[in-house]
Formats: C-alpha cells, structure tokens, sequence
C-alpha cells in the first residue's frame, strides 16, 4: 500500500497566523459568543474556508519572532530541490512535483507504506536545512522553516493529478519539478 500527500511548508517569518490573505494554523472558535466554549480550531479541510485578516493575532506572531523573514534566491532554491530529489530517493519515496517560491514550497509525492505525513515533511526539511545550511550558513533564529506545515492526503489519482497541476502552475516560482523534466535516461528504475 501507498500513500500519496499535498506537502506545503513555508520558510520562517512567511504567511504568520493573522495573515490578510489567509492561513492556516490554530485559532480560538467561540460557540454562541461564550468565551467558555472558545476551542481551539485548525479549518485546513481541502475546500472549507480557512481564517484570514486577523490583524491582532498577526501582530501577536510577529512580535515573537525570533529572526528575520527567510525569502529564498534562485540559488537557494536549485539546492533545496537537489535535496528533495535525493531524499526521495534515498527514502524510496516517488516525488511527483515539486515547486519552490522565494516564501514556501509544495510538493506531491507517494511513498510506500502509511508513515505518518509530518514525518515525511520534516524528512523534506531536515535534508532540505542541512543543504542550505552548507551553502549559506545557519539561520540567526537556528531554522529555515516554520514550525509543522500542511499535509493533505490525496485519496485517489484524480486528487493527486489535480495536486500536480496545481503545483505546477504556482505562481512566480523560483524552481518547479515534474517527472516529465527528466529524460528516461535519467530516472530510477
């Protein structure tokens, strides 16, 4: 059995909870406007709203910042995908597209067995911080990357053809990958 995933991380300082054009993280959802019936509510189902343009919950996050915002170059990028090819590879996993902004990444990719999802994101970005870290040093607040991201289980094919199209057309992208980039020479067996 295989499982296929909608991977998405950002890199630190990028898209903090409160952010304008919306996001996902946890949030208080009061019932009836009871303050004792506040819950704490992550609404990242594909299709459903997420929340947005919480000003107060923005400013809150970015004053606990401890470093600066990470926007990546092409340089960055051209690296980090090298690794995720190599992790993939190196992990048995079929990395089906991947892109890359200067803010975040997505990727599709189908790996065998169930692992759990946020092992196979922080397999992504460990190897991914390790080769950053090579090239360009260690961040001053010790990590690239927000904490956790989204992973969002692909239950058939047409989930995860939908999954590629849409990492492929992301836009402004500083690298995208698809297997179809690779000449047959090139892939695995």
């Amino acid at each position: 059995m295989a499982r296929s995933w909608l991977l998405t991380s950002t890199f630190y300082g990028n898209w903090l909870p409160g952010d304008p054009r919306g996001f996902v993280s946890r949030v208080r959802d009061r019932r009836d406007d009871d303050e004792d019936c506040a819950v704490r509510l992550e609404h990242d189902r594909p299709g459903t709203p997420y929340d947005e343009d919480l000003p107060d919950l923005w400013k809150a996050a970015e004053s606990q910042m401890r470093g600066p915002r990470i926007h990546l170059t092409k340089d960055h990028a051209e690296a980090l995908m090298a690794q995720f090819l190599e992790t993939a590879t190196y992990r048995g996993w079929e990395l089906l597209a991947a892109a890359i902004m200067h803010n975040h990444i997505h990727i599709v990719v189908t790996v065998p067995g169930n692992p759990p999802p946020a092992a196979v994101l922080g397999d992504f970005k460990s190897y991914g911080s390790r080769k950053l870290n090579r090239g360009w040093g260690k961040r001053p607040n010790g990590t690239w990357w927000t904490e956790s991201g989204s992973k969002r289980k692909l239950p058939d094919e047409s989930a995860v053809e939908r999954a590629v199209a849409y990492v492929a057309r992301q836009s402004n992208p500083l690298v995208v990958w698809l297997p179809s980039m690779v000449s047959p020479g090139e892939r695995g067996s």
